[in-house]
């Protein structure tokens, strides 16, 4: 009988051993989907920086110069490559890949831990709600890093090369016309960041925050739920229409593919308000915002509509490479890092031992 009681001790340390330990692995599983989401977001970031950078200069334009406007993708484009080259394609590439290894950590880390505890504090927000609020909050924490970076960035996309800079400055005649002091030419982050810091403090680099967490939050929410449905809807498809079928496309494929379609999704509905970001960060000579409310009833008034989307084909340009590319990154450093333990497993696991123990006691 002492035999038996250690056998049992013995299967419930061990199970018990093992639950620690996967309650370890999978705190590890978490934390590495931060570094998971830096990596894929740098990447995707990078890869498709100068489509942000016509995007961009083409929802700033009206601000910045009374010169006729770029009226398309292509001629934004040439005007670039005739002033700049390819330099100009790139400028503030570095202010945008900090922002985006900041936003791409929290995001997918606060996913997947925000996710898995609103699922189990509050069932009644399951699903497609607890995507949505699970990517907001990644999204928001992010901002902090993210926004003075966007300010930045941005700033340093429209102004150019300094030889661009000045020569639109001179032509335009700016600080005449509009009795206002443009901003200097920035030749990096750094001395961007404390010219702005000088001249407009704290509120200079996080201009357009609110409508900057307005953009981003629905936009977050709506990728990640965008992206959960789409791969419920792939899984339901092979199940009916491919329920034998030997194809079955890696995590990273679907990733690709699905990651690119929310992308371009969210990216479209949120034009708008990426439209008033941009003008309120950017802020120029010829027309100045007061703020969100201005932006928006002066854009309508000036330019209707299309004001409003202005910018849109290349934002959706950008985010669809850029959401496949983030999004396969992640799935494969998942697939090929990740040491997530399935929880039924445990389950299993922990029912063979204990009917392995009974009979021996009884």
């Amino acid at each position: 009988m002492a035999d038996k009681h250690k056998i049992k001790d013995s299967n419930q340390v061990s199970v018990s051993s093992f639950l620690h330990n996967n309650k370890n692995n999978t705190q590890f599983f978490v934390w590495k989907e931060f570094l998971f989401g830096a990596a894929a977001g740098g990447f995707g970031e990078g890869m498709m920086h100068p489509i942000d950078t016509i995007k961009t200069r083409m929802q700033s334009q009206a601000i910045l110069s009374e010169a006729k406007p770029a009226k398309s993708i292509l001629e934004m484009v040439r005007k670039i490559w005739a002033v700049d080259g390819y330099r100009g394609l790139y400028r503030g590439v570095t202010p945008s890949l900090t922002g985006s290894l900041a936003t791409g950590a929290t995001y997918f880390g606060v996913i997947e831990s925000t996710k898995k505890w609103i699922e189990e504090l509050h069932p009644n927000l399951g699903g497609h709600w607890a995507y949505f609020i699970a990517g907001g909050a990644g999204d928001t924490l992010g901002s902090f890093v993210y926004v003075p970076c966007e300010v930045v960035k941005q700033r340093m996309q429209v102004q150019g090369t300094k030889k661009s800079w000045s020569s639109m400055v001179m032509k335009e005649n700016v600080c005449q016309k509009s009795g206002r002091q443009m901003y200097v030419y920035y030749s990096g982050i750094f001395q961007a960041g404390s010219s702005i810091w000088k001249q407009q403090g704290l509120r200079g680099l996080y201009a357009g925050y609110w409508s900057t967490l307005a953009r981003d939050v629905p936009f977050a929410g709506l990728m990640v739920t965008f992206y959960e449905s789409l791969r419920d809807f792939a899984e339901y498809g092979k199940q009916r229409w491919l329920p034998n079928s030997d194809i079955q496309p890696s995590n990273s494929v679907e990733g690709l593919l699905l990651g690119g379609l929310a992308g371009g999704f969210s990216a479209y509905l949120t034009t708008p308000l990426d439209v008033i970001k941009t003008r309120l960060q950017v802020q120029g000579p010829i027309v100045r915002y007061k703020g969100w409310l201005d932006a928006v009833t002066r854009i309508w008034m000036i330019e209707g509509g299309r004001g409003l989307f202005r910018g849109s084909v290349p934002r959706v340009i950008w985010y669809v490479p850029a959401s496949a590319l983030t999004f396969m990154a992640v799935e494969f450093l998942r697939d090929t890092f990740g040491t997530e333990v399935d929880s039924n497993e445990v389950t299993n696991l922990s029912i063979d031992k204990t009917s392995t123990a009974l009979p021996e006691v009884a």
